[in-house]
Formats: C-alpha cells, sequence, structure tokens
C-alpha cells in the first residue's frame, strides 16, 4: 500500500515539474547570473561591476534573450512531441475507434482529392509553355442578326441578350492586326482540325493544327528534338511542307527514334518532313487536355486542307477560321490593350469585308489564353461545382461523426481530465492536447486519403473516355494536389477536433471529481452529441435525395425511345481527303464503298449518312416552303441529313405516308427529299406534304448564293437527333446522290453477326478500293448511346458512392449515440424494469428517440435538398427537382437505416436485468 502511495506521489511531483518547466529555463538563466555576480563580489569588486562582469562571461545581451529563447523554443517543442506521444499511445489503446475514424476520413478526404485533381486539370490547369499567366486570347462578340460576320469554321458560342462570339478570325484579320500591334508582344495564329495521315503505309486519323511561323517562338517551346515551326516555313501559300510532330506520335509511331527527323509523312496525301518532336508536357495552344499530333506551318493550308471550288480559307477575307493569341506586353494593361485591338479590328473589317448599313462590327473581347481556347469549361464547369459541393459535404458528414464519437470518448476520459487539471494543468494546455490528437487521427486519415487517391486517379478519366477514341487526358498529381489535401486535413483536424476540445477545457473539475458512476441513472443531457447526429442526418438526406435525383434521370435517359433499331448497327467514319476526292468524285467513292460494303457476307443493309443521331452531330439548313409568303419573316432553319437510299429501311425508321429513297434518285433525276412528321406538322398543317416542293439555300457555281427546290416524296417517323434529351426535331433528308458535294460521312452498317465480327472484311473491302482511308470512330450504336450518357452514369456512380457512405456514418452516428445512452442510462432502465415496465416499452422508448432524432434530421435535409436541388435542374431529364416519388423513397430508405441502427441498442436496453442494473456502477 505505501509503495503505490509513494508511486502516486511521485507522478503527482513529476506533473507539478512540468507545469513549472515554463519558468525553469528563464530561472536557469538569471540564477547562472547571480552565481556568477556573487564570486566577482567576493573578490572586491563592487555590485554594478560584478553584474558587468558576470554579463561579459556569459555572454551579452542579445545572447542571453537567445538563450532564454532557446530554451522556451526547446520547452515548446518538447511539449509538443510529449503530446504526439501522448496522442499515439490514446490512439493506440482504441484501435476501434482510431480505425473507423481513419476509414471515414480517408474516404472523404480521397474523394475530395480524386475530384480536385480532376477539376484542376479540367478548369485550372494553363499551358505548359514559359509564363502561360501573359498569354491572351482575341475573341470577339456581336448581335446575333446583324453581325457583319457571315462565314464562320470555327466556335460560334450564343451570349444573353441575343448576342453571340467567336474566336475566329480572318487570316487577313490576324495579319493586319499583327502587323499594326503595338499593345502586345506579338500575336500568332493557330488551327486545330482533325487529318488523315499515312505512317508507316498504315492510314490514321490524326489531330493536326495548322500554325503561324512565329507559334513556336512566342509561346516559348523548345522542341525536344530538332526545332519547330519557323517564320521561313510560313512565307508562300503552298509551301513550307515540314512537321513537328507531338510526342505521343513519336513514341507510338517511331519508338522515340531520333531517326524521325527527315522522315515523310503523308497529312491529307501531302509528304510533309518531320523537322521536329514536341515536349511530352506540351498540348498545343488550343488546349491542355488534348496534345497536337501533327503540327504544320499555316501556308500549307490550301494543301492539306483545301475546299475544291472555293477561295482557299487562308485567301479568304470573308471567312473567319484561325484562332489568334498573344503575350501582353509589361506596363500595358488589358483594357488599353482591348480598346487598341477593336479598333484596329473595324478598320481591317471595314478594308477587307463588304459591310451593310445594317450591320454591326465584330467588338474585340480580350480572354485569359492560359488555357487555350477554354473550350471545357462550357462542359465541366457546372458538373464539377456540383461534384466539389457534394465531396464537401461529404467530409463534412464524417467531420460530423467523428466529433459525435470523439464526444462519446471524450466522457469516458472526464475523470483522466479532472486528475490533470487538479494537478495544475492549464485549460488551455487541455486544449491543445486535444487537438493534437484530432490533428493527428486526421493526418492518418489524410495520408490514407491521399494514397487512395493517387491509387485510382484515373478511375474517372476512364468512364469518361471512349472504346473508340484515343485520349490522352491522365490526372496528374503536383504540389497544389499535395497542398490541397494538406489543407483539407489540417481543417478537416480542428473541425472535428474543436468541438471536442473545448468540451474537455470547459470541464467543471470539482464535480468531475465528486461524480461517480452511481449518479449515472440520470439522464445525460448530450445536446452536442444529438445536435451531431442531427446534422448528419441531415447531410446524408441531401446526399440521398441528390443521388435519386440523378439516378431517376438516368433510369429515364435509358428508357428514351430513338425511334429506331440501335441494335447490330455499326458505324464507322470514313473522311476522304478533299484533294484527291474532289466534289463530284467524293460522291463516286462514298457510292463505291456503300455497293462493297453490301456484298460483304453477315452485312444485312448498309447506308452512308452526315449525321450520327445521338452524338451531338446537328446540321441546319434554310428550309423555305412555296406557300412561304414572306420568307426573312422569320428564321427559316431546320435539322437535315443527308443519308443513302437505304437509311430508312437500314434504321429501321418507318416510312409513314408516300415512299423512301430509292435507285431512280439519282444525280439527273428530279430533285427529292423526305421529311419527318414533326417538320410536316409545323411547316404544312392541315396540308397532304406528298409533292409539295420545298427550297434550300446553296452557293451557285459562280460562287453566289441561290436556292434549289426539292419535291417531298415521303414522310417518316420522328427519331431522336443529336441527343436523348431534345424531343424530336423537325427533320429533313436529302439523298447523298443527288448531291454535288458529301465530304465525309458515317457508314452505318446493320449486321446479323456481332458487328466488330465484320469488321476485317469491311477494312479489307475499303482497303481494295483506296488503301490511304482510314476507318475513324469505330462503335456501335449503342455504345455511342452509352456514350452520350456518360455524365448522368458518373454522376449517379458517384452520388450513389457517396450516398451510401453517407448512410453508413448516419448509421455509425445513430447506433454510437444510442449505446453510449443505454450504456449511462442502465440504472434508469433498471429501476423502470423494476417499476413493471415491459422490455417492449423499453424498446418503443429506445427507438422513438431513435426516430425523432432522425425525423428532425430528415426533415432539415430535405428542405436543404429542396433549396439546392434547383441548382442542378438543368442537368436533370423526366423529372423536376422536387420529385415527390423521389423524395419520398429517400426518406423511407433513411428511415429504416436509422430504425436498423438503433434496433440493437434498444434491444440490448430491453435486455437488462433489473437487479444487475441497480447493482451497476
Amino acid at each position: 500500500m505505501m509503495r503505490r502511495l509513494r508511486a502516486f506521489l511521485s507522478k503527482i511531483g513529476a506533473l507539478l515539474a512540468l507545469q513549472k518547466a515554463g519558468r525553469a529555463f528563464d530561472d536557469e538563466v538569471q540564477e547562472h547570473l547571480r552565481l556568477l555576480a556573487d564570486r566577482f563580489m567576493r573578490q572586491g569588486m563592487s555590485a554594478n561591476d560584478a553584474v558587468s562582469a558576470a554579463r561579459r562571461q556569459f555572454g551579452n545581451t542579445t545572447l542571453l534573450r537567445e538563450r532564454q529563447l532557446e530554451g522556451r523554443t526547446f520547452l515548446s517543442l518538447f511539449t509538443v512531441w510529449r503530446d504526439i506521444c501522448f496522442g499515439l499511445r490514446i490512439l493506440r489503446k482504441s484501435p476501434g475507434f482510431t480505425a473507423v475514424a481513419a476509414i471515414s476520413l480517408a474516404l472523404a478526404i480521397g474523394a475530395n482529392t480524386t475530384i480536385f485533381s480532376i477539376a484542376k486539370q479540367l478548369l485550372y490547369d494553363r499551358l505548359a509553355v514559359p509564363h502561360a499567366a501573359d498569354l491572351r486570347l482575341l475573341s470577339w462578340t456581336g448581335t446575333e442578326e446583324h453581325v457583319a460576320v457571315h462565314s464562320i469554321w470555327g466556335d460560334y458560342d450564343p451570349l444573353p441578350g441575343g448576342r453571340v462570339t467567336s474566336t475566329a478570325f480572318s487570316y487577313q484579320a490576324f495579319q493586319q492586326l499583327r502587323a499594326k500591334n503595338s499593345v502586345l508582344e506579338d500575336l500568332f495564329a493557330f488551327k486545330r482540325e482533325g487529318m488523315n495521315a499515312s505512317i508507316h503505309g498504315a492510314a490514321e486519323r490524326l489531330r493536326g493544327e495548322m500554325v503561324s511561323g512565329n507559334y513556336y517562338a512566342d509561346l516559348g517551346v523548345q522542341p525536344v528534338l530538332g526545332r519547330g515551326i519557323s517564320p521561313a516555313d510560313d512565307v508562300q501559300p503552298g509551301q513550307g511542307a515540314v512537321a513537328a510532330i507531338g510526342y505521343g506520335l513519336w513514341d507510338r509511331e517511331f519508338g522515340r527514334s531520333p531517326a524521325v527527323l527527315g522522315q515523310v509523312i503523308l497529312v491529307n496525301d501531302t509528304p510533309l518532313t518531320i523537322v521536329g518532336v514536341n515536349p511530352k508536357e506540351f498540348t498545343s495552344a488550343k488546349d491542355v487536355q488534348t496534345p497536337a499530333d501533327v503540327l504544320m506551318p499555316l501556308s500549307m493550308q490550301p494543301l492539306v486542307s483545301p475546299m475544291p471550288g472555293k477561295t482557299p480559307p487562308l485567301l479568304d477575307p470573308n471567312l473567319w477560321w484561325v484562332n489568334v493569341m498573344g503575350r501582353a506586353k509589361p506596363g500595358v494593361s488589358d483594357a488599353t490593350t482591348q480598346a487598341a485591338l477593336d479598333a484596329q479590328l473595324a478598320a481591317v473589317v471595314r478594308g477587307t469585308m463588304p459591310v451593310k448599313k445594317n450591320e454591326d462590327l465584330p467588338r474585340i473581347d480580350l480572354r485569359d489564353g492560359s488555357r487555350g481556347l477554354f473550350e471545357q469549361r462550357q462542359m465541366f464547369a457546372k458538373p464539377m461545382a456540383v461534384l466539389m459541393t457534394l465531396v464537401g459535404l461529404v467530409l463534412l458528414l464524417a467531420c460530423a461523426n467523428i466529433a459525435n464519437l470523439m464526444l462519446a470518448r471524450g466522457t469516458r476520459r472526464q475523470r483522466e481530465i479532472g486528475v490533470r487539471l487538479a494537478l495544475g494543468a492549464g485549460r488551455a494546455r487541455i486544449l491543445c492536447q486535444m487537438l493534437v490528437e484530432s490533428l493527428m487521427l486526421a493526418a492518418l486519415g489524410g495520408a490514407a486519403g491521399l494514397l487512395a487517391a493517387y491509387m485510382g486517379r484515373n478511375a474517372i478519366p476512364i468512364m469518361i473516355e471512349n472504346s473508340w477514341e484515343r485520349t490522352d487526358f491522365h490526372v496528374h498529381f503536383d504540389w497544389r494536389v499535395f497542398g490541397f489535401t494538406a489543407g483539407v486535413t489540417l481543417l478537416t483536424g480542428v473541425l472535428f477536433g474543436m468541438a471536442p476540445a473545448l468540451a474537455a477545457a470547459r470541464y467543471d473539475v470539482n464535480r468531475g471529481l465528486k461524480e461517480t458512476t452511481q449518479n449515472s441513472s440520470r439522464r445525460r443531457k448530450g445536446f452536442g452529441s444529438r445536435a451531431l447526429v442531427g446534422f448528419q442526418i441531415a447531410l446524408s438526406t441531401l446526399l440521398v435525395i441528390g443521388a435519386g435525383l440523378f439516378l431517376r434521370t438516368l433510369a429515364g435517359l435509358s428508357a428514351v425511345n430513338v425511334g429506331f433499331r440501335t441494335d447490330h448497327l455499326l458505324l464507322i467514319e470514313i473522311n476522304p481527303e478533299r484533294t484527291k476526292y474532289p466534289p463530284g468524285k467524293d460522291v463516286d467513292l462514298h457510292r463505291r464503298l456503300d455497293t462493297a460494303f453490301a456484298a460483304i457476307p453477315g452485312v444485312q443493309a448498309v447506308t452512308p449518312s452526315q449525321v450520327v443521331y445521338v452524338a451531338d452531330d446537328r446540321m441546319r439548313r434554310d428550309f423555305t416552303t412555296e406557300s412561304q409568303e414572306n420568307p426573312h419573316s422569320q428564321n427559316q432553319a431546320e435539322f437535315y441529313n443527308v443519308v443513302g437510299n437505304n437509311f430508312f429501311a437500314t434504321l429501321g425508321i418507318p416510312i409513314v405516308a408516300g415512299r423512301s429513297f430509292s435507285s431512280q434518285d439519282t444525280a439527273t433525276s428530279l430533285k427529292v427529299g423526305v421529311v419527318n412528321q414533326s417538320l410536316a406538322r409545323s411547316r404544312f398543317p392541315n396540308q397532304n406534304p406528298i409533292g409539295q416542293r420545298f427550297s434550300i439555300s446553296m452557293q451557285g457555281s459562280d460562287g453566289h448564293p441561290g436556292k434549289e427546290w426539292i419535291r417531298i416524296v415521303g414522310v417518316c417517323a420522328d427519331t431522336r437527333y443529336s441527343s436523348l434529351r431534345t424531343e424530336p426535331p423537325p427533320q429533313f433528308f436529302l439523298p447523298y446522290l443527288q448531291q454535288g458535294e458529301v465530304g465525309a460521312m458515317v457508314y452505318e452498317i446493320r449486321t446479323a453477326l456481332e458487328p466488330t465480327a465484320v469488321l476485317p472484311a469491311l477494312r479489307h473491302a475499303a482497303h481494295q478500293i483506296d488503301p490511304s482511308l482510314p476507318f475513324g470512330n469505330v462503335r456501335t450504336q449503342d455504345q455511342q448511346i452509352e456514350a452520350s450518357m456518360q455524365q448522368e452514369r458518373i454522376f449517379v456512380a458517384l452520388t450513389s458512392g457517396f450516398g451510401l457512405l453517407a448512410l453508413a456514418l448516419a448509421s455509425v452516428g445513430i447506433y454510437g449515440i444510442l449505446a453510449f445512452s443505454v450504456a449511462n442510462r442502465t440504472n434508469e432502465i433498471g429501476i423502470r424494469l423494476a417499476l413493471g415496465a415491459r422490455p417492449e416499452q423499453v424498446r418503443g422508448m429506445i427507438l422513438r428517440e431513435s426516430s425523432l432524432l432522425a425525423g428532425g434530421g430528415i426533415v432539415a435535409g430535405t428542405v436543404g435538398a429542396l433549396l439546392l436541388s434547383r441548382l442542378v435542374k438543368s442537368m436533370l431529364y423526366g423529372i423536376q427537382p422536387d420529385d415527390p416519388a423521389t423524395i419520398a423513397a429517400c426518406i423511407l430508405i433513411l428511415l429504416v437505416v436509422a430504425l436498423a441502427a438503433s434496433w440493437i441498442p434498444a434491444r440490448r436496453a430491453a435486455s437488462v436485468q433489473p437487479m444487475e442494473a441497480l447493482r451497476h456502477e
């Protein structure tokens, strides 16, 4: 007994000694000075001289302060290290709690890191060029009805207020803006276009980019091999047959051999000599995600991208097609630059193009060019914002869950905290200790989350990519991702650790040391824990309802009737070279291919078409009927498709009136067309459209616009056009054999076998006609429709995962708070049972408490879901954000989960034995 008492007193002495350690380092220095001064005074020195001599011997005043500071720093480091060691012991003693908390944090932080890394690459990464922030992209805006620019080969996007914007300029505008430029360092131009290529005798489709001669110099890109495109390469149209290739193409086709320099490749049947290889990280000036395969001078446009029968874009001032960038000049503001370029562009337009009196001049809009054209912003900005919000809610849910567990766990440590406070520890000291434990737990979860995010970093890109397209999108972890994870981990540790730390710091020492478990019959208020559980349930409700809305959206899209048969339908894109197949010859090529493919065993039907359904393809053309009184009073454009004679039979689209196209519809016969039911209703109300005529706009042989009259011979059923989300639009069809020019077409091939089984025979047939014809974007129609729902599938997968995680965390929170409540109320439950309460009444009491707790959280979460779901209304299909069936189903799921989580504590309470409960301490 005495030995135990001495051990206890020694521990108290150690604690008191550590409490006084803060003064010890300063006192040590002062005591040392006092001893030195006493020694000098015994030698006969005066007091002042003795103190001065002591300071000189010990060190000057600065050294003294440094020693004092070193002492405090050492004390702080020692204290932190001691807190870390103590925290490790605490976490090691509770392996179950540590594992649950770390796994919860790892999942939440890992999800946040993954979504952030993807959003960073899609929306925040800059071009891999020196000083990318200095790049400026030129664009222009104008009124949609009156802008002076009529012919655009590039982007053309609507703006609010009836305005439009584009980044396309004519080549003449670029040249004159560059010549007059005084506000930017320089201007350079580029144009991205898909091109056919033949490398080592194999035909393939590549990403080509035509660039101005100063492109490499202005971007500051140094090729890893050879040189880039130089001004000497870009002088005269049709000259400069050189190319710099992308690192990916060099690796893929040439095995990264230095002997690639000087080799010749055919691009759109034009020989180009390879003079350089781009760095691996350089994509091009277009964007950050998709690197160009081949870059060549803009002067090669008439050869590699000709437009037979038309003025070459390089010489046509009316065609706006090149993208223009420049570098900001130091000391010149963007507003000054934009004003100067705007005035110059107005002069260029007036000097190079015919401008009518009622037409407006395009106005320059200077944009940030550090991310290229940044076309992905419109596509990914809102989905990424929604995903970041969802993973943020998951993180909050995990924090609330761990805070609740730590509050319950902190109650078991009240006596420990009370003893430490009684022995002299300050409340700030207790607060710091608890925060250090929380930060250690957060660091453990953050490290595991970062590892999980790194291991699964390409999971979402794999879900995004199509099986028939080459993708170069890979998630890269850099210092920003690590910094984000570290920041989230620190914030998380503070969030879930602050409430338990404050609760511990506010602990009443006197009451805690006097209180014993004999008083546990009183009902623990636990307002903080119950509030946190309610918050968890509210967040879970919001996430589950969001997952339900996206799940219903995907189900609705999957059930859409597209209006044609999609099974056993193979799609192959064939894009003939314009130099080899000018207008007329391209039609004959497709006729030969059509015939050759139809003769292959296993092929039931074949048809080419210019538009692939449910592939975000669209074409519009003026459609004017004979009875149109004022053709200029409204927009006459309608969607259309140029197709083969077997189009309707191959796709299984019914002809409801008249006939389909046939072999009698030739280039020399009467021009005919077919309309769908929607177009017949809108343009020929209460009339029979068969035999009616309509005109379409066309370019005459003299280069001036004209009209061509076409007779309607049939009406077909409605089908979806560019997407599953839009209703079948009015649409008309023209036979490709009656067109003067068709260019690229997609072959839709109905097979009796698995569609890919006939692919080798199809390639052989095409090779017999022209070995240089590459097959592009080979896929089935079902795959194309599946790809059109990729975003919805990703959202369903992620939100469902977040919802399941939310339900798991909420159930853990409910179980934890009720289990702790039952354990603390053992005496109370025993008294109730001893006074005659039945076990089922006790069980019902616990279940009622959990139902009230869950009900409050569900109501709050439902209100939040109704408010926030309106922000994603445009991403839903077939349902409204307040869809009653979805909300009711989600609420039912949450109630079932809440009752299931509370069943075990309720059953445990009902099984308490009265005598054992009354003796319970």
